[in-house]
């Protein structure tokens, strides 16, 4: 039997440059450079800066990650890179690089959907959901279902119509003067809050699609309403309330559309992932759909939620060796299936 290849993976979709080895199921090395404080002032990515801070540091990135597996490139059996969705020019700066490595090294060269890659972020450890499962993939940039049906085949049967789950996160903590990036800050508040403290609306669509600008916006108008002098007292009172009340509307949003959607679909098993798999209130909600409903509920590490270059290798292993390498021409691509 042949061993398991070594591969290194390269995520740069968004504003996390990302490098990982992953030795089979064996993660040796997963380091991500976050942009945070960059894009800190501006209340969510700017394109063009994440790019410079791309080309800053993947060198860096991808060294860190061979120097923590103790290999030189030459112990590489293939290089596995993000070609999108995600920011143009961030993907752009990964690919570059990635071919380059790849030429310099003589290994092949694989394109990985970033998609693809959350889908199989529960696969990591070699432990993954058996196809057929369904797959809900909420992050910053997408919330999409997905039924996998094997291998590189999908359906995607769902998804929003308008802004992200995790984008409504960002934009309501920045009306909370939370910071950015705002999803683990609402989290962390709404843990202390009562979910009861306001009746946020939820929408409901019977082809399992998503929309999420309305409950952003009545946020947004419920704290208008509050007199100009009140206001900023009122939010410093009842900023953990506030949270608790639209972290709720979020995640009982997405439960019921993945509860709807395994009955449709027919599925023992469900894979939850992106960052938004990472919320705390989502997770309890989504393990206790599976109790009630018999469903093998899936949930990636802390760590490979969010954006990770581990959850990239890990498609490229499934595809091991059967793949045909990228040739040095690859573009990026946006379409999951």
């Amino acid at each position: 039997m042949a061993s398991p290849p070594v591969l290194l993976g390269i995520e740069t979709s968004c504003d996390d440059t990302a490098a990982a080895v992953l030795d089979g199921t064996t993660v040796r090395a997963n380091v991500v450079s976050s942009q945070h404080e960059v894009h800190a002032d501006y209340g969510g990515v700017v394109p063009e800066l994440a790019s410079r801070n791309h080309e800053r540091h993947i060198g860096p990135v991808v060294q860190r990650a061979l120097d923590e597996a103790n290999l030189v490139p030459s112990d590489l059996d293939g290089v596995a890179v993000t070609y999108g969705p995600g920011l143009p020019g961030a993907l752009l700066v990964g690919l570059s690089f990635a071919k380059a490595f790849a030429y310099a090294c003589g290994c092949p060269l694989l394109g990985v959907n970033h998609l693809e890659g959350h889908a199989y972020s529960a696969h990591i450890d070699g432990h993954g959901p058996p196809e057929p499962y369904l797959c809900l993939i909420v992050s910053g940039g997408h919330t999409q279902l997905v039924h996998v049906k094997r291998p590189g085949t999908y359906t995607v049967i769902g998804q929003t119509r308008d802004d992200a789950a995790g984008e409504a996160f960002d934009k309501v903590a920045q009306m909370l003067s939370l910071g950015y990036p705002g999803g683990p800050a609402v989290d962390r508040l709404a843990q202390q809050g009562d979910a009861a403290f306001h009746d946020f609306p939820r929408s409901s669509f019977e082809d399992l699609s998503f929309s999420f600008s309305g409950l952003k916006t009545s946020v947004l108008y419920f704290l208008r309403d509050v007199p100009d002098q009140e206001r900023d007292d009122f939010i410093a009172t009842h900023r953990a309330d506030l949270c608790a009340s639209f972290q709720q509307a979020v995640v009982d949003v997405l439960v019921d559309a993945v509860h709807r959607a395994a009955r449709a679909t027919d599925v023992e098993h469900v894979a939850v992932v992106g960052g938004v798999s990472a919320n705390s209130g989502l997770r309890t909600a989504i393990q206790t759909l599976g109790a009630d409903e018999g469903l093998h509920i899936h949930l990636p590490d802390h760590a490979f939620c969010t954006d990770n270059a581990a959850m990239i290798a890990t498609v490229a292993r499934q595809r091991w060796p059967a793949a045909s390498p990228e040739t040095l021409d690859i573009n990026p691509r946006l379409a999951l299936a």
